[in-house]
């Protein structure tokens, strides 16, 4: 059972605003993603093989952005419901240990990014994406009783960190969880650039 800790949770107003929980998760992700320099992290993740099912590098900015929005969307869903007063004591209590889970699982989220391409260390990425699933799963399970909208707004999250679990376990295991200095040159323009896995 998790409890609701004040000191590694977000400002209530992030929740009680609707454009700020929103526009919050975009603006961190997007924040991270560009400070990781794009260029040099499509490089890297051109150069490594890869599990089957992987997307194409441009896939992953559009689907992030939805996700983060949808992502603060339950979290003002679950504030809205379990902070109003017609609400039960329960919901107050779930979306209250809810809203620590959520500070908790976008730290981690940030986290990744750094660690994968930044550190170029898949192992404690990987550490960190499981340990995110699981705490997405948990709040997802726990804001659904207080809101199921909420609850549901996580679930196309949710299922993507599952993929992304894979993908982040299956270039570690097929590099040997050694990723440093891996990195191909960008395609000339109008030509597509191939993973370093892929025939010509």
């Amino acid at each position: 059972m998790t409890t609701y800790i004040p000191s590694i949770t977000l400002p209530a107003m992030v929740f009680q605003n609707p454009a700020a929980s929103i526009l919050l998760p975009i603006a961190l992700g997007t924040a991270v993603g560009f400070s990781v320099q794009p260029k040099e992290t499509q490089k890297t993740y051109m150069a490594l093989k890869q599990p089957p099912y992987r997307p194409p590098p441009q896939v992953f900015g559009p689907a992030w952005t939805v996700l983060y929005g949808l992502m603060g969307y339950a979290a003002y869903r679950a504030h809205s419901t379990g902070m109003n007063p017609l609400s039960s004591a329960n919901q107050l209590v779930l979306f209250k240990q809810g809203a620590t889970l959520y500070s908790v699982q976008l730290g981690l989220n940030l986290l990744w990014m750094p660690l994968f391409f930044v550190a170029k260390r898949p192992i404690e990425a990987t550490v960190d994406i499981v340990a995110l699933t699981a705490t997405t799963g948990y709040l997802t399970y726990i804001w659904g009783q207080v809101d199921p909208v909420a609850g549901w707004a996580l679930v196309p999250y949710l299922g993507w960190l599952g993929f992304a679990t894979y993908l982040s376990a299956g270039v570690g295991y097929l590099n040997g969880w050694n990723i440093a200095d891996k990195e191909v040159d960008a395609s000339p323009a109008g030509k597509g650039t191939k993973y370093v896995d892929e025939k010509e």
